[in-house]
């Protein structure tokens, strides 16, 4: 480890407590995609009073880019519970209606842009009420009845904003831009194609992202690279609108919106894989029908796609889609589909991902290690990346391993907040390191 490592690690374990009661603040008023006010509205209020150039809701999420966005009753609702939970009264009024992100830029004069990408959406998982999980014990446990941070995000906006006190604290030793992206929605892959979609990656030299992750076998906490590789995937939902009848008496005068649901389930998972990459189907839910006897009038399937490969993405999702309008047409209802989440193939930039860990192994002396295996997921800071390496950027995104109770997207799910430090370690590291 270098002096300017023991310098930083120093400075970040002085954060530590800071960053512990951030993150359990966090998880305790947990907010999903689109929702995310109280949770924009603070991070803007502690950029603005940290001295950075804050860009929040309109003049930072392209409105024809969002995607998922829930309806104006819902997020109105959302608005109001804000307000009660605490929320910014200034900068809530700028991400009402759902335009929850927030990017906080520190020009340090002439150099290079890095761009810092931190999600900050919560899932709809139920958090479990057992003693024997952390966060129920002791008190920090979400208060938002079926909504929880199960998948680390909580913590990646305290690293974030953890980061962003350090670098404005080693402001004189940087040459060019950092812009720190606190994006919306990533749970469904649909927040990060609005801020791209607005520009705000164009002139990008460097981005990075990265995740906690674990189980709770991990003993030793490291900082993970790889490839970076994430699989190609399409969100949709399907309705189909027939006509309600009697099952007994008339049921030849209904059309059955149940039908063609059901008919479209077993063809969409009976559609031939791509012989150049590979390709997944997954029904998540059917909802259909009011009562026993009657011939359902509206269903509707939510859907995702995804390939190894933009081009195996596509044929899944084109194939998918002519299949449910075949459905519907089948049983003589008509088909709506609606796109909720979209995300591309990325990789990391083999230049970059070595200068990680370079820099995280040597000079700020953390534990390292080179992942290995093909993509299991996807994820929308694929359009952060695309965006950059498409204009001779280079992109990483690594891993924040630690111990973690259950897996992602679990009511279980609680981490080992060491892993707050050594994200503030990396990110202002990484950002010394590129803007020396």
């Amino acid at each position: 480890m270098t002096e300017t490592g023991q310098e930083l690690h120093a400075a970040a374990e002085e954060l530590r407590q800071e960053l512990v009661a951030c993150r359990r603040d966090l998880h305790h008023y947990p907010e999903l995609g689109w929702c995310e006010m109280r949770t924009a509205s603070l991070i803007a209020r502690q950029l603005t009073e940290l001295g950075y150039e804050v860009l929040v809701g309109r003049d930072v999420c392209d409105e024809a880019g969002r995607m998922g966005v829930p309806d104006d009753e819902t997020l109105e609702q959302e608005y109001r519970r804000a307000a009660v939970q605490g929320a910014d009264p200034e900068f809530l009024e700028k991400v009402r209606g759902g335009f929850t992100g927030v990017i906080g830029i520190l020009r340090c004069g002439e150099g290079p842009t890095v761009a810092l990408r931190f999600d900050i959406d919560a899932l709809p998982v139920p958090e479990s009420q057992s003693e024997e999980h952390r966060p129920t014990r002791e008190g920090f446990a979400s208060c938002n009845p079926g909504v929880m941070h199960a998948c680390g995000h909580d913590a990646h906006i305290t690293i974030g904003l953890g980061t962003a006190k350090l670098l404005m604290r080693y402001r004189d030793r940087l040459h060019g831009t950092v812009k720190l992206i606190f994006q919306p929605s990533e749970e469904g892959v649909r927040g990060a194609k609005s801020i791209v979609d607005k520009g705000h990656l164009d002139g990008v030299d460097y981005v990075l992202g990265g995740h906690m992750g674990g189980n709770p076998d991990t003993v030793s906490p490291a900082i993970g690279v790889g490839d970076g590789t994430t699989l190609a995937t399409t969100k949709f939902d399907i309705y189909y609108h027939g006509k309600p009848a009697h099952a007994g008496f008339c049921p030849e005068l209904g059309k059955n919106a149940m039908l063609a649901a059901a008919t479209a389930v077993m063809n969409l998972y009976g559609i031939p894989r791509h012989g150049a990459a590979g390709t997944q189907i997954n029904v998540g839910t059917l909802q259909a029908g009011t009562g026993r006897n009657v011939v359902a009038a509206e269903a509707k399937l939510e859907v995702e796609v995804r390939g190894n490969s933009a081009e195996a993405n596509r044929y899944m999702q084109q194939y998918a889609f002519r299949v449910a309008k075949a459905a519907g047409e089948m049983h003589d209802c008509s088909c709506e589909i609606k796109l909720m989440g979209a995300a591309d193939c990325t990789k990391n930039s083999p230049e970059l991902s070595a200068r990680v860990l370079q820099v995280c192994r040597d000079q700020l002396g953390l534990n390292c290690v080179e992942l290995t295996g093909g993509a299991s997921g996807s994820e929308d800071y694929s359009y952060f990346s695309e965006r950059v390496r498409s204009r001779g950027g280079q992109s990483c995104y690594f891993s924040n391993l630690v111990r973690c109770a259950g897996p992602f997207h679990n009511s279980l799910f609680d981490l080992d907040e060491v892993g707050l430090v050594n994200g503030v370690i990396v990110f202002t590291g990484m950002t010394c390191d590129l803007l020396k």
